[in-house]
């Protein structure tokens, strides 16, 4: 039996008749981050910070009020992340060992906290680029006009070294002033809806990428044409998809260099999507899939706030707007990466 149980996919706890663990399968090591050495012996309700819930229902299974019991629950475990998981508690016909669980992570539950954070971290965001914006953006004018006024009162023989150093000034500050600009942007125009084919977004995007990257770059169609036109605000989403599919070619320059850089642009539909909390029966699931070296690690949990860039030099504001336009239309962004792999997805509800 014990053979067996080593090869689920699901993690597997037995229990004595005290609630200690005598066996654990590999998935639980797994799962818990603790070898079997670890686990050996300890009581179910030391395990979790609020493993009273599951000290209670192993009561029940022992006194054998049900033959399996099911149920989800956060499990909080100190110094890490809680687990979601969905728990099946069967009641076993052996005194020594009474009780088996089996722990299985819930992934929709997951997902619904990802994209929860998603949606608070891009309103965190908006709020973030809007004040900071309007703080920079009340002293530039000041410091480029000053600039200005002290270039007109420098001494005329002096006035070709000194130049440079007051053009630097003005320079500068027409940079950061085109930066907030950019911030601003999102907040300043209209949101214009109309009828959308997204085909006709993402062939606008392919027609501007391979005008910009007209050699070593391939971009490869997976349409799938049977989706429908919907409400939206066509030249927002051709800027979100523009941003991502940018960002993924800048980050294939090696590759464009070696000539067998690819993107994907593919199509289709989602069917039963949580989005926000709000169940959708259909949803656009869109993706831009590039073959490059994948977002590093350390800032993978971070590309969508702003002035964060894997890129020198990167301003770290394409992927930021890109979800806040995507978050206009009820949707959100979501991002999976690896080296040679990078999948940036994009989910908007249909009516």
């Amino acid at each position: 039996m014990l053979a067996g149980l080593d090869l689920l996919s699901s993690a597997v706890l037995i229990l004595d008749n005290a609630g200690r663990v005598i066996y654990a399968n590999p998935a639980a090591e797994h799962l818990l981050e603790s070898s079997f050495k670890a686990l050996a012996n300890q009581a179910l309700d030391s395990l979790f910070l609020n493993g009273s819930d599951l000290a209670s229902i192993f009561v029940e299974a022992v006194q054998h009020k049900f033959a399996d019991k099911r149920l989800d629950l956060v499990l909080e475990r100190p110094g890490r992340v809680p687990l979601h998981v969905h728990v099946i508690v069967t009641a076993l016909d052996s005194p020594d060992t009474p009780v088996l669980i089996e722990l299985r992570e819930n992934v929709q539950q997951l997902k619904l906290d990802r994209e929860e954070r998603l949606l608070e971290q891009g309103q965190a965001n908006k709020e973030l680029i809007r004040n900071l914006a309007h703080e920079i953006k009340n002293p530039l004018g000041g410091i480029r006009g000053a600039a200005q006024l002290l270039e007109l009162e420098l001494p005329e023989r002096h006035l070709k070294e000194l130049r440079e150093y007051t053009q630097v000034i003005i320079k500068e500050a027409d940079r950061l002033q085109t930066l907030v600009d950019r911030l601003l942007a999102p907040h300043r125009r209209p949101h214009i809806v109309g009828d959308v084919n997204i085909h006709e977004v993402f062939e606008r995007v392919r027609s501007l990428m391979m005008a910009e990257f007209p050699s070593g770059l391939s971009i490869r169609r997976d349409y799938d044409l049977s989706l429908p036109e919907f409400r939206g605000d066509k030249e927002q989403l051709i800027q979100a998809v523009l941003n991502i599919a940018r960002n993924a070619a800048q980050s294939l320059s090696d590759r464009i260099k070696a000539g067998d850089a690819e993107l994907v642009l593919q199509t289709r539909v989602a069917r039963q999507v949580t989005l926000a909390k709000v169940r959708y029966r259909l949803a656009l699931d869109l993706h831009i899939i590039d073959n490059g070296p994948g977002i590093p690690e350390d800032i993978r949990d971070r590309i969508f706030y702003p002035l964060v860039s894997g890129r020198e030099g990167g301003s770290g504001l394409g992927l930021t707007l890109a979800q806040t336009f995507v978050q206009q239309h009820l949707g959100v962004i979501e991002c999976a990466s690896r080296p040679g792999c990078t999948d940036f997805r994009i989910l908007i509800p249909l009516p």
